[in-house]
């Protein structure tokens, strides 16, 4: 059994502080990093990056809506074509700051609100995967896994690695939980990390109803700004390991 951890780093920006990043990084095996839309700046991001080099962690781009106010969890309309270039545009400032320290980008996830309306939106969906094959067609894309859209990018040719939440709680139609849901965020680490150890052994995690649900994952998310989320990672990566379960980054063997 293998299993890769991700987690959402890089939000802070200017004055402002979000996130225990260096404290998570250890325990992570990939991370997907802001890029200065929703949240993050170049000093941030070149920092980070600094840091995921450091600890040998695998890097992905999280771009977003330019949202900051927001932090990137509001719909905007778009016109056509505008998600790739938004996608294409935040890639590429990631990718300057990996050049300098020699590290390839490893896939795309795309963010909050850009990635709830890519999950379960055609047009949105298949502009996500324009930009990452017009930019590089042998990323990874991360998208919620059994979602259209990632149907879509493997219809494609692109490699798809589905995505589970940790700390997240599901509904029973295989949804996120809104975020306002009274326990939609599980901070217990104990019952997170028996709920990814679960979903790495059956391929199945715990709804809220009380219902099963069966996911596809190959990365389990641990949200950076979840407050304690080293804590989470910490424990997760514990009982995975074990357990016998190998964490290793999704990208893992590429060459």
């Amino acid at each position: 059994m293998r299993m890769d951890m991700n987690c959402d780093m890089g939000e802070s920006f200017g004055a402002y502080s979000m996130g225990d990043d260096e404290k998570i990084m250890g325990f992570v095996t990939s991370v997907n990093l802001a890029c200065g839309w929703h949240a993050g700046d170049p000093a941030v991001m070149a920092n980070t990056v600094r840091l995921a080099a450091r600890y040998g962690v695998a890097v992905g781009a999280h771009p977003g809506y330019p949202d900051l106010l927001g932090f990137g969890r509001r719909k905007m309309e778009t016109l056509p074509g505008e998600i790739k270039n938004y996608i294409i545009y935040q890639v590429g400032a990631l990718c300057g700051f990996l050049r300098e320290h020699r590290l390839r980008l490893q896939h795309v996830k795309p963010h909050g609100a850009l990635y709830n309306l890519a999950a379960s939106d055609e047009r949105a969906a298949g502009e996500v995967i324009a930009a990452i094959k017009a930019f590089d067609p042998e990323l990874i894309l991360v998208i919620a896994a059994g979602s259209l859209c990632a149907e879509m990018a493997v219809s494609e040719g692109l490699r798809v690695v589905g995505e589970a939440f940790a700390d997240r709680a599901y509904l029973a139609g295989g949804g996120l939980a809104p975020r306002d849901m009274e326990g939609s965020v599980i901070h217990d680490p104990v019952a997170v990390g028996q709920r990814v150890l679960t979903l790495a052994r059956t391929g199945r995690i715990a709804a809220m109803e009380g219902a099963s649900l069966e996911l596809e994952a190959g990365t389990v998310c641990i949200h950076g700004d979840t407050p304690g989320a080293w804590r989470l990672a910490r424990t997760v990566r514990k009982t995975l390991e074990e357990a016998g379960v190998e964490v290793v980054a999704m990208g893992s063997g590429d060459s």
